[in-house]
């Protein structure tokens, strides 16, 4: 193996096995899923449940939370919900082949491990595409996120470790993407474990649980869709790529402008100002160049010289 390629060679053995880094919901976006909100709204219910009932001893909010993480989260690289997503056929999942997706057919030393370990599965949740990934994300990593604010107390320190490892041995250093939308699945685990035992984290509703007395009581029920929306969608809070990755992703993303003109609606950040006084603290990078309502039109302008929309039905 030539002395190019060492640096691969190391980043793979330091990375997780069997577990895909990237997912992609460009390709196919516009294959019509069923919504799973509520199939996987049971499953952390579920666990919550199981974890709360056979209690004994004193009030203990760690345990609960290390007693779901070990329900539904995991150890190892892919997480036991994120799994389930995956492979239960209860949750249906885009038409993404893991090694022909966004990702696919460009020089290894642009995309690194990407290209070695393929894509994850596409799901819809809350009328949302999402990584399966970002199950584990929203468990394992915001997990860590809530054990550093309960020494902190402060969000945006907290956020801080978050973006490090994105940069770093999980992120833009093993497949040259940093990906935003991981970060806000971090954030908003961070939030599902504090809504767990205080109110108006989910802004309106009552904790999760309750302590009544010498027990826990689940006072309603996990949605996802209080945790979900159009920032976990990688298609639209699109990831920052390096200067190795970028020209050919921009390259691929053109290739999907086809679909944008068929379906524009499906390209469209909902509440978008919202979404960015909500993750303000977690050192998103700016990549709406490469929303493809800004890509297409811009090179549809650079072919035409024509400004905005061009009418090809005549």
């Amino acid at each position: 193996m030539g002395s190019k390629y060492l640096p691969i060679l190391l980043l793979v053995l330091a990375s997780p096995r069997g577990g895909a880094y990237e997912t992609d919901q460009f390709s196919n976006r516009l294959q019509p899923i069923e919504d799973s909100t509520a199939i996987m709204n049971r499953q952390v219910t579920l666990a919550i449940a199981e974890t709360i009932t056979p209690w004994s001893g004193p009030r203990d909010e760690m345990k609960v939370v290390d007693g779901i993480y070990h329900k539904i989260g995991g150890l190892h690289w892919v997480d036991k919900l994120e799994r389930y997503a995956m492979d239960s056929g209860e949750v249906e999942l885009l038409d993404t082949p893991t090694y022909d997706s966004i990702y696919s057919h460009h020089p290894l030393w642009a995309t690194r491990v990407a290209a070695l370990f393929g894509v994850g599965g596409t799901m819809k949740i809350n009328q949302t595409l999402i990584g399966t990934d970002k199950i584990g994300h929203f468990l394992s990593q915001g997990r860590k996120f809530y054990r550093r604010w309960l020494r902190m107390h402060d969000e945006s320190r907290a956020a801080e470790q978050s973006a490090f490892t994105e940069r770093a041995l999980f992120g833009q250093l093993t497949t040259g993407s940093y990906s935003n939308a991981d970060l806000v699945a971090n954030y908003e685990g961070y939030r599902f474990y504090r809504s767990l035992f205080e109110d108006d984290i989910v802004n309106g509703k009552p904790a999760i649980l309750a302590w009544k007395g010498d027990y826990w009581v689940m006072q309603r029920p996990f949605d996802w869709a209080d945790h979900i929306n159009d920032y976990w969608d990688e298609a639209l809070n699109i990831n920052h790529y390096d200067q190795l990755l970028y020209p050919h992703m921009r390259a691929r993303l053109l290739t999907f402008c086809d679909d944008y003109h068929l379906a524009p609606e499906l390209y469209e950040v909902r509440n978008e100002e919202a979404l960015k006084k909500r993750y303000r603290n977690l050192q998103l990078r700016e990549t709406s160049e490469l929303r493809l309502g800004n890509l297409c039109n811009h090179a549809q302008q650079d072919k035409t010289g024509i400004v905005g929309p061009v009418d090809t039905t005549h």
